[in-house]
């Protein structure tokens, strides 16, 4: 089995070598930069690399420096004869420039320029994070040969397309411990990502400690919450990194946690909430015509609002449907007095009494798509959810925003947690083919990804956002020609493993998660049927939210599985190049999988017996069933029709979920199929 793995990895890497090429480039930049012109030089890495840095205040350019260090040092295995940056600036041979230092706003620089030599390297920018940003492209420049390490000689500049370029971490439905969002945060800036969306609230949570509202934390959050130092020390951190913190706290709707600690904020009388375990839109709402209310809110935000020095503050503001309203005969009567139509109307009366309330703590209020209506002031910042074209749906999309006066940050096509391709993701586009004037471009800050948290736990999170979230920070990085699928992916891999060096968990877990399911028994067998099985996709794993609760297991198969499994996208790839032009190369590979998969069922079976593998048994025989059909097949034999007929029911078992997760070769196995049929069933 190990013989036939390490073929089917050569042959992987031979063909992605190939495509990237073709495409004449062979460095593993992401995001892409602005400008970039190759040169014949190289900056051999020794001993005696050093860094100098000249601008005022250096903090973050110099820790950013000592923290490029380790990293080079770590990757090399080179002892360095300096690990910090260097006072004598003459000295140096990586000399860093920068004028100002960023204020931390959407009006900062980022640009940066990088001169790769023979004998020394110039990073120049305008702030220091820009220099950040340089440094970390720097480090991307990292190759060897047998010679040694060195950097590749390039100069660049540099900018980014979109200064909004962001990562949202729900950390309501399942908390995430600091260490958790450091290290997410790490990556985010490896990645140039430089705004982190910190979704605090909701039904299943409260995290954050309130000194003036003990009860939130303590009873909406079931304990399991930030203390304000713990705020501060991450906003501090991002910071470091040249990356914002935006918190958002939803109101009025996914408040259920905000009214098991405070009922006598929500819109049924003497109602008793308790914290929610399912996931789902729910129907415990604020109440929007008490004046209670906004004194909770205004006291809470006033206490909040000093932890996060950004001057964006998200309120939520999605997904309320309005039921306890419709409920309350006060809340019918007070719509009818003040001429509210509809509950859109009233919410827009709450948010607009918000958004006062921040202003008056120097915030600008930001929220989901649903706060945008007629009467909603246009210093609101509109975060799209539901699409970016113009018109659909009606009122929600963030070329309607932004045509409407509004700033706009989108998310639509950026959902990681609906556990979609890279590729569909890669290819969300923030403005498309609309025609947009100068002013309106400028309103459209960006995007995020968004990682909610209801299937997922500290444990799984990491392989759930990385590395498919380095191809959305490059959508918002790069020009917007830089879309060339394949060469993305093979840029990926790569980064892939840089992530890894960074403390990332999304490779190791899984493996980690398989000999859990074993009791540390041979798990190769589970290894080859993961790399070819996806998770459920658009929340199909856990329909209607009541499979799992918070609580719930998530150290299963499904979690073990990826996006885009490795070996799947592989042989998916060869098929489609066989079928449509029968080739040696190509039946060669296809023949590797299904030899490998053929005779996988039989280790599958040596694993003594187990429930959360047995599940998988019928995946895994009928696998080899088919393949060992097709290998014979496709070595141009002829296949009975009741040989084929037992083929076809092995697709049709193939075809259902399997403990949670599809097979993702079942198209490819389908059109074999019926090629097999076309040019090998007997009459």
């Amino acid at each position: 089995m190990k013989t036939n793995n390490s073929i089917l990895f050569i042959l992987l890497f031979i063909l992605l070598k190939g495509n990237a090429q073709d495409l004449n480039s062979t460095l593993y930049l992401m995001p892409w930069p602005k400008e970039i012109k190759e040169t014949s030089s190289k900056f051999n890495i020794d001993r005696n690399i050093s860094i100098s840095i000249s601008g005022n205040n250096q903090d973050r350019v110099h820790n950013a420096s000592i923290n490029f260090l380790r990293r080079l040092s770590n990757r090399t295995g080179i002892f360095l004869n300096q690990g910090f940056p260097l006072v004598d600036n003459a000295a140096a041979n990586i000399k860093i420039i920068f004028d100002k230092n960023a204020d931390l706003s959407i009006e900062d620089d980022e640009s940066y320029t990088l001169n790769v030599y023979q004998n020394n390297i110039l990073l120049n920018a305008i702030t220091d994070i820009g220099a950040i940003r340089g440094l970390e492209t720097l480090l991307q420049l990292t190759n060897f040969n047998e010679n040694g390490y060195y950097f590749e000689g390039v100069s660049i500049k540099d900018s980014p397309r979109f200064v909004w370029r962001g990562l949202m971490i729900d950390v309501a439905r399942h908390f995430q411990p600091i260490e958790v969002l450091k290290r997410n945060l790490d990556a985010m800036a490896s990645v140039k990502m430089n705004v982190f969306h910190w979704h605090l609230t909701d039904d299943q949570g409260f995290r954050v400690e309130s000194k003036i509202y003990p009860k939130l934390h303590k009873i909406g959050g079931d304990g399991l919450y930030y203390t304000q130092e713990q705020i501060k020390d991450i906003v501090n951190y991002a910071s470091n990194l040249g990356i914002r913190v935006i918190p958002e706290f939803d109101v009025p709707g996914h408040a259920t946690a905000i009214l098991a600690a405070y009922p006598e904020f929500g819109s049924v009388d003497g109602a008793k909430y308790s914290v929610e375990r399912n996931s789902g839109v729910f129907d415990p709402t604020l109440n929007p015509i008490k004046d209670e209310t906004y004194t909770f809110l205004e006291n809470l935000f006033s206490e909040m609002a000093p932890l996060f020095p950004d001057e964006y503050f998200h309120i939520g503001g999605d997904e309320n449907e309005g039921k306890h309203w419709n409920e309350n005969e006060d809340i019918q009567v007070f719509k009818k007095e003040h001429g509210l139509k509809t509950n859109h109307d009233l919410q827009t009366y709450f948010n607009i009494k918000l958004e006062r309330i921040l202003n008056k703590l120097g915030k600008k209020l930001m929220g989901w798509d649903e706060i945008m209506t007629p009467n909603m002031p246009t210093t609101a910042v509109i975060h799209s959810w539901r699409g970016e074209k113009e018109g659909f749906p009606k009122g929600g999309t963030l070329i309607d925003a932004t045509k409407n006066g509004y700033s706009t940050v989108l998310s639509a096509g950026f959902y990681i947690d609906r556990m979609l391709s890279v590729e569909h993701h890669y290819t969300s586009e923030p403005i498309g083919d609309v025609k947009l004037t100068k002013e309106e471009r400028a309103r459209i800050l960006g995007g995020e990804a968004t990682m909610w948290s209801e299937l997922v736990t500290p444990f799984t999170i990491d392989s759930r956002i990385w590395p498919r979230t380095a191809a959305i920070a490059e959508r918002l990085w790069s020009k917007k020609e830089v879309n060339n699928i394949e060469n993305m992916k093979y840029r990926l891999k790569e980064v892939s493993f840089r992530l890894e060096e960074l403390g990332m968990t999304h490779i190791k877990n899984s493996d980690v998660i398989l000999r859990g399911m074993t009791n540390n028994q041979d798990i190769s067998s589970l290894k080859i049927l993961r790399n070819i099985c996806e998770p459920l996709k658009i929340y199909s794993r856990n329909k209607g939210g009541t499979e799992y609760q918070t609580y719930s297991p998530f150290t299963l198969f499904a979690d073990a599985c990826i996006n885009d499994a490795e070996d799947a996208v592989m042989f998916n790839t060869e098929v489609i190049k066989y079928l449509n032009a029968p080739n040696k190369k190509s039946l060669d590979i296809l023949l590797s999988h299904l030899n490998i998969w053929n005779k996988n069922h039989n280790a599958f079976s040596q694993i003594k017996d187990n429930p959360n593998v047995k599940i998988l048994e019928e995946l895994s025989k009928n696998l080899s069933e088919v393949s060992q059909i097709l290998i014979p097949t496709f070595s141009n034999k002829k296949i009975s029709r009741d040989t084929f007929t037992s083929l076809q029911e092995n697709i049709k078992i193939l075809s259902k979920p399997f403990s949670d997760t599809e097979l993702a070769i079942l198209n490819s196995l389908n059109k074999l199929v019926e090629y097999s049929k076309t040019n090998y069933l007997v009459n």
